[in-house]
């Protein structure tokens, strides 16, 4: 029973963002799957967590999109989600839930939060950032770069990082306590600040050294996409498969074993 109000639910979830055009049909059977999972291996917490990042993260998308429309033509992926998105953003949450249900431990909800805050400080870090009046600087050599540089960090998408670690932390706390969760408070914090901020300045550093990067061969920018200006790009540096998703999910980890290490230091 538990798992059919999970699917329904799911299904609810997904087959609304989709008729909104948050997520595309691929989006949509993945967001699908990921929501049945979360609800019927795990519960309130870990469902509602995954509900609290993908709404939070489509409505940044939306606000002032006009505004950030030019620097989205640079990104590998937009706003509207699809299944390799929804599965880097919430795969890495997904696993844990499976595990804490194979073999409960409060370490799996403290990486899950961190994992999550890791996906919203990162997701919340480039909508903000990109509202920024101030130009971002490198990651790694603190230099101005152009807006839309991958690995490029302004103090909006800094502290927005820091405030979308603590909005899930904020959202695990209530959860945990309607659910009946046994963890510790302090740690469900620590967890979220900790995840976000790690896992939203790994994705930077990934951005700047490994992801795969092209240049376009009318403007001169440096994009992430195969296609700009109406023309093919060129690769000039990153692994090829180290693609926009693979840095979301690797940094989702390295979120959660930050929270999980520190949360269970306490």
């Amino acid at each position: 029973m538990v798992w059919l109000i999970g699917a329904l639910c799911a299904f609810a979830v997904a087959g609304g963002a989709y008729w909104k055009r948050s997520l595309t049909l691929s989006g949509a059977a993945a967001a699908f799957v990921m929501g049945t999972i979360y609800f019927g291996a795990g519960n309130l917490l870990w469902f509602g967590i995954l509900l609290v990042f993908f709404v939070s993260s489509s409505l940044l998308s939306k606000f002032k999109q006009a505004n950030k429309e030019e620097l989205e033509k640079s990104y590998a992926k937009t706003g509207t989600r699809d299944a390799g998105q929804v599965f880097a953003n919430g795969g890495a949450g997904m696993l844990l839930c499976l595990f804490h249900a194979l073999w409960p431990h409060p370490g799996w909800i403290y990486a899950f939060i961190g994992a999550m805050a890791a996906v919203t400080a990162d997701t919340w870090a480039t909508e903000w950032g990109g509202l920024s009046r101030r130009p971002p600087r490198s990651v790694l050599t603190g230099k101005v770069v152009p807006p839309g540089t991958s690995g490029g960090v302004t103090l909006m998408g800094s502290s927005a990082a820091a405030a979308g670690g603590l909005f899930i932390a904020l959202f695990g706390w209530l959860f945990a306590l309607l659910s009946g969760t046994d963890v510790f408070w302090g740690g469900i914090w620590l967890a979220g600040l900790a995840g976000g901020l790690a896992g939203a300045f790994a994705d930077s550093f990934f951005g700047a050294t490994v992801q795969v990067m092209y240049r376009c061969p009318a403007c001169g920018k440096d994009v992430e996409v195969l296609e700009h200006c109406g023309h093919p790009t060129r690769r000039i540096r990153g692994w090829k498969w180290m693609n926009n998703d693979a840095v979301n999910f690797i940094s989702s980890c390295i979120g959660g074993l930050a929270a999980w290490l520190l949360a269970l230091s306490v």
